[in-house]
C-alpha cells in the first residue's frame, strides 16, 4: 500500500499539486456546541458577561479557515475566496455551519472542518464562565464539491443541498 503523504522512505511529504489545474470547489461542515440551559438563555437574552458570542465566534471562524494550513503542517495554502459561518442558538446549544468556496488546485474541507472548531472554540472561551461542561460535539464535513471527486453529500445530512449550500 502506498500513502500520498509519505515519500519512499516513509517521511512525511506534503502532495505536490502543481500540475492540477484550479477549480472551483466547495466544502461545508457542521458542528454543535452544547451549553447548559441558562447559558442558552444568556445567549438568546444577549447577557452573556464577555460580549456578543455569535458575533465574535463568526469572526473566529473565518479567521481560522483562512489559517488552516498554520494549523495542519501537511494542508496547502489555497485562496479561501468565500467563507461563511452560520449559528443558530436551539435549545441545546449553538448549532454552526460552515461553507467555505475556493478556485484553486484542492479542496477545502479542512478549512471548512477548522471553521467550524475555530468558531466552536470561541463560543467555549465565551461561555466557559458560566458553564465549564460546555462541549464540542460532532463536527463533520455534510458536503462538498468540485474537484476530481465531484460532489459529495454526507448520507442523512439534511439542510444540505449538493452544492454544499446549507439550506435556510
Amino acid at each position: 500500500m502506498s500513502f500520498t503523504h509519505l515519500d519512499d522512505a516513509g517521511h512525511a511529504r506534503m502532495v505536490d499539486v502543481t500540475a492540477k489545474s484550479p477549480t472551483v470547489r466547495a466544502a461545508t461542515a457542521r458542528g454543535f456546541v452544547r451549553c447548559a440551559p441558562e447559558v442558552v438563555a444568556a445567549l438568546r437574552d444577549g447577557a452573556v458577561p464577555k460580549g456578543d458570542v455569535l458575533a465574535v465566534a463568526r469572526i473566529a471562524g473565518i479567521q481560522g479557515a483562512k489559517r488552516t494550513p498554520e494549523l495542519l503542517p501537511l494542508a496547502h495554502v489555497i485562496g479561501v475566496h468565500g467563507a461563511v459561518v452560520d449559528l443558530d442558538i436551539v435549545d441545546g446549544g449553538v448549532e454552526i455551519v460552515a461553507t467555505v468556496r475556493t478556485a484553486d488546485r484542492t479542496g477545502v474541507e479542512m478549512e471548512a472542518l477548522t471553521a467550524v472548531s475555530v468558531a466552536a472554540l470561541a463560543i467555549v472561551d465565551m461561555v466557559k464562565g458560566l458553564d465549564r461542561a460546555t462541549s464540542i460535539e460532532n463536527v463533520r464535513i455534510v458536503a462538498k464539491e468540485g474537484g476530481r471527486s465531484g460532489a459529495w453529500v454526507r448520507p442523512g445530512e439534511l439542510d444540505a443541498d449538493a452544492a454544499g449550500s446549507p439550506r435556510a
